[in-house]
């Protein structure tokens, strides 16, 4: 094994929870009154005073808290019941490839085509002016209402296709087919005996990616500065901009604001991780009293009514950022624009430019570093012969359960500290910490489930390792690569803070540039950017399907990937 090799494991956990622990430590400091670039070289509890006599401090609490349980809570039993109902299906496998490409969907583009969807003048009220006789849109809040209700509907839209993939690859593994299928010969229901007999054997296997999704949904900032209400706003939403308040000193009480919002995530965490051992509790005395729940009919139709709404929702909502781009006069409650232009598409090119190129090398350069310590890992774990524990799968889902707000800004001080402030490399490595988890998360079982047969066949015909894997394994593992390249490119496409933060706003991507817009509410600029960010990862997915057919159109086998 070459030297280098052995190295990969260890240089991949460095990069992506080395940043997050200095980061969280350039936090910590602060939040005490210590940084002395800023003239703070005393330990002092003054920026904790100064936050907790902020107004409406606790409001911004209860509303991420809030609406984070409820995003992650209505997702999960969307995806249970739609799972449970609809297993072995047609509609199952229909739903399947819907959802899938919606999750490559840049979390910002669907939060802007829901808020045109569901605002007083967007499709659906349009729809129902048709009916009603309306001439003008009902003065109501839909976007950015008191309830945080908008920002939750625009979570569970994005994180249903997320928990729904982590969910199909946890089923293999549980044997979901055949203990259903003996749940159902029992007697039991479809959607009773999937309860009973499969969930819980897979919840513990997507425990992990639930925690994610509550940890982003209760910290997450692009979507809550689309959907979110202002007066106040989540916390995640008012540290950032105590963060970028020009008053340097504002920095100690945001730094206290992001332990904070620590603090919010772990809670909770917690409360699910009580509610989780109570429903399992409840679950075993359901379970035992063996009732068999056959009359289901009306629970499958509402299973496949939510799962369908949530796709619909950020595929309309697509489709309306694509019409509002080319859109000319539109008025209300028309359904369709009555004139149509491509001038402001003409007039913007020349600035779209420099967003798209951007997006594409820093997405491309932290993509091309994931891969390749991915693969460096995988094929180091297969020489060895070693596979890693549950520990290291916590370790890869390290920064997809911290809160980007909480370290961001103390990973800036750590650069700064450096020498790499404001830099290209800095925000690469900043996306790296993300995309380097979902890289390794998609090409992981496809790499292991690889039959280990043609490896030793290649060693036993007296080639090298390095030989056996260039000729061999790699093109085997063409079409998963590109897949998993494609995966990492859609979360670097997507990510507002890091690129913000850490770049201080010299790199401007179509994600900063698309949330910068929404402060203007000019829907035809919000398309153009909406439709050019969520097009990228689409040309990343159609390249990594392409690519494959095309090298091996000789060979039907490998076009397929394993």
């Amino acid at each position: 094994m070459p030297k280098l090799l052995k190295y990969a494991p260890g240089l991949t956990v460095f990069l992506m929870v080395g940043p997050l622990l200095a980061g969280l430590l350039g936090t910590v400091l602060p939040a005490f009154g210590y940084l002395p670039a800023l003239g703070g070289g005393q330990w002092s509890l003054s920026a904790w005073q100064a936050l907790w006599a902020q107004p409406g401090l606790l409001i911004s609490i209860r509303l991420s808290a809030v609406t984070g349980l409820l995003a992650t809570g209505i997702s999960f039993g969307v995806v249970m019941l739609f799972c449970a109902a609809w297993q072995g299906t047609r509609a199952f496998g229909l739903m399947q490839r819907v959802l899938a490409p919606i999750l490559s969907v840049p979390h910002a583009a669907a939060a802007f085509g829901i808020a045109f969807l569901i605002a007083p003048s967007g499709w659906i009220m349009r729809g129902f002016a048709a009916l009603g006789g309306w001439d003008r849109p009902p003065d109501i809040i839909t976007v950015q209402d008191g309830w945080g209700l908008a920002l939750v509907a625009g979570l569970v839209a994005k994180e249903v296709p997320f928990l729904f993939l982590m969910t199909l690859g946890a089923l293999p593994q549980a044997d979901a087919e055949r203990t259903r299928n003996v749940a159902l010969t029992l007697g039991y229901g479809r959607i009773a005996g999937w309860l009973k007999t499969v969930l819980p054997r897979i919840y513990p296997q997507i425990k992990l990616p639930v925690f994610a999704v509550l940890a982003y949904s209760a910290s997450v900032v692009d979507v809550a500065m689309i959907l979110a209400p202002t007066t106040p706003a989540p916390l995640a939403v008012r540290i950032l901009h105590w963060v970028s308040d020009p008053d340097l000193s504002m920095r100690f009480m945001a730094s206290a604001a992001a332990l904070v919002q620590l603090g919010v995530v772990v809670a909770v965490i917690a409360l699910w991780w009580v509610g989780e051992k109570t429903v399992a509790w409840v679950g075993l005395c359901w379970a035992e009293a063996g009732a068999r729940y056959r009359q289901e009919g009306a629970a499958r139709v509402v299973a496949a009514a939510l799962a369908g709404i949530s796709a619909a929702l950020v595929l309309l909502g697509i489709a309306g950022l694509a019409l509002w781009s080319i859109a000319g006069f539109w008025r209300f409650p028309d359904m369709l624009p009555g004139q149509w232009s491509v001038k402001l598409w003409l007039r913007e090119l020349p600035a779209l430019g420099d967003g798209v190129i951007n997006t594409i090398i820093i997405g491309g350069a932290a993509v091309l570093l994931a891969i390749i310590l991915v693969v460096a890992c995988l094929e180091c774990e297969q020489r060895n012969g070693a596979r890693p524990g549950r520990g290291a799968l916590w370790l890869i889902y390290v920064p997809l359960l911290m809160p980007q707000i909480s370290f961001m800004f103390g990973l800036q001080v750590f650069f700064s500290f450096l020498g790499l402030e404001r830099t290209l490399v800095s925000v690469v490595l900043a996306h790296l910490i993300f995309v380097l988890p979902y890289v390794f998360l998609s090409l992981a079982d496809p790499f292991r489930a690889l039959d280990t047969r043609y490896r030793q066949t290649a060693l036993c015909l007296g080639v090298s390792p390095d030989r056996v894997f260039w000729q061999v394994i790699l093109p085997l593992l063409t079409r998963p690569v590109l897949v998993a390249i494609a995966v990492g490119f859609a979360v670097s496409v997507g990510q507002y803070l890091p690129t913000l933060l850490i770049g201080a706003g010299r790199f401007a991507t179509l994600t900063t540039d698309a949330v910068a817009l929404a402060a203007g509410n000019d829907r035809r600029m919000i398309g153009i950017y909406g439709i050019l960010q969520t097009l990228l990862p689409f040309i990343g997915f159609g390249i990594a399907m392409i690519i494959p057919v095309t090298l091996f159109r000789r060979r039907r086998g490998m076009r397929g990937g394993l």
